[in-house]
């Protein structure tokens, strides 16, 4: 059978790096075929060697993917009898890394960072599957997942809810510690509701795998108050409720008066979730670690200033740093107390 291997790289803002070759219309994974009395590790080594110019060890694995032969876009005295395809984990470089690149005189024309959820129109069905199921397997930090043309066998629930296959929440703006100034109308209001064991409340679409924070947009009855704004949109939401918050910041808006207030509080219920009033759906409810959830949005360079500011606010409500561990789906009635 064939054995091939592959590399999931990506950048600070979560993008994933794929190849255009000269001799397919869709775009790759770094790889390729493992050559006779090597492991799949050392192929993609040597993939990356020869196609990126990089040197670096693979040695953390995050997907192996049964590929069949009737799936396989290939002559058919190629097929026999399908193939075994291992995706190993590059790492997230940063800018230098990334300039370090030195593309071989034919094969890859060119390489580029793109939005998980762009690779279902750049990459055949079966290579954009994997390579979601590769990159979700990485955010759920549960070990390498088996899969069937790029389909995992035992789903997780990003995998269910398929989280990254559309557009993340995209907001490259500024974060300010403190109040917003006056001048400013505040447009939104952002809960970061920490779990006992440090982790965070999440909301998934059931229908989109988008996600977000619990919160929302003022209304009428809330009075301008963002505190109510909040606490109203956490109960309709996520059936939550929370303890007294601490105001984290603001992101402000070049040449707009408008400013999206961001809180942590301690949550201390969950019950039953609802029907959202505003969107007719019922949120999938997940607590993810604080780093697990900034993949799931592309916030930009600015996050990292807000997720610091989410720790020292964890640190003075005495709620200890999450463990890495996998996303994990709330039950409709969720004690706390075992969280």
């Amino acid at each position: 059978m064939w054995a091939g291997t592959s590399v999931l790289i990506t950048d600070r803002r979560g993008r994933v790096l794929i190849q255009r070759v000269d001799y397919r219309t869709t775009c790759l994974l770094p790889g390729g075929a493992v050559d006779k009395d090597e492991s799949p590790a050392q192929g993609a080594a040597r993939e990356l060697r020869e196609e990126l110019g990089v040197a670096m060890t693979v040695d953390r694995g995050l997907a192996v993917d049964w590929v069949s032969a009737d799936s396989i876009n290939t002559p058919a005295d190629m097929r026999f009898p399908g193939e075994i395809l291992h995706v190993y984990d590059g790492g997230t470089w940063n800018n230098e890394q990334i300039a370090s690149i030195q593309l071989p005189e034919g094969e890859i024309d060119s390489v580029e960072f793109v939005e998980p959820s762009r690779l279902h129109a750049l990459m055949s069905p079966g290579d954009a599957r994997r390579a979601l199921s590769a990159l979700r397997a990485r955010i759920n930090n549960a070990g390498p997942a088996l899969l069937e043309d790029g389909r995992p066998i035992a789903p997780t629930v990003l995998d269910r809810a398929g989280i990254l296959s559309t557009p993340r929440a995209r907001h490259h703006l500024p974060f300010h510690t403190g109040p917003a100034p006056e001048p400013l109308v505040v447009i939104q209001s952002w809960g970061w509701l920490l779990a006992p064991d440090g982790r965070v409340l999440l909301l998934v679409e059931p229908d989109t795998g988008s996600a977000c924070l619990p919160g929302g947009t003022p209304e009428p009855q809330d009075s301008d108050n963002p505190l109510v704004t909040l606490r109203r949109e956490a109960h309709e939401e996520a059936a939550a409720e929370f303890a007294e918050p601490l105001l984290l910041g603001h992101l402000s808006e070049t040449n707009r008066p408008y400013a999206r207030l961001r809180y942590a509080a301690p949550l201390t219920h969950l019950g039953p979730p609802d029907t959202d009033p505003a969107t007719g759906r019922t949120h999938i409810r997940v607590l993810a670690t604080p780093e697990q959830t900034l993949e799931l949005f592309d916030w930009g360079p600015p996050a990292a200033d807000q997720l610091a500011a989410v720790h020292q606010a964890r640190t003075r409500f005495g709620i200890p740093r999450a463990e890495q561990q996998p996303v994990t789906e709330l039950p409709d009635a969720a004690d706390l107390t075992t969280w």
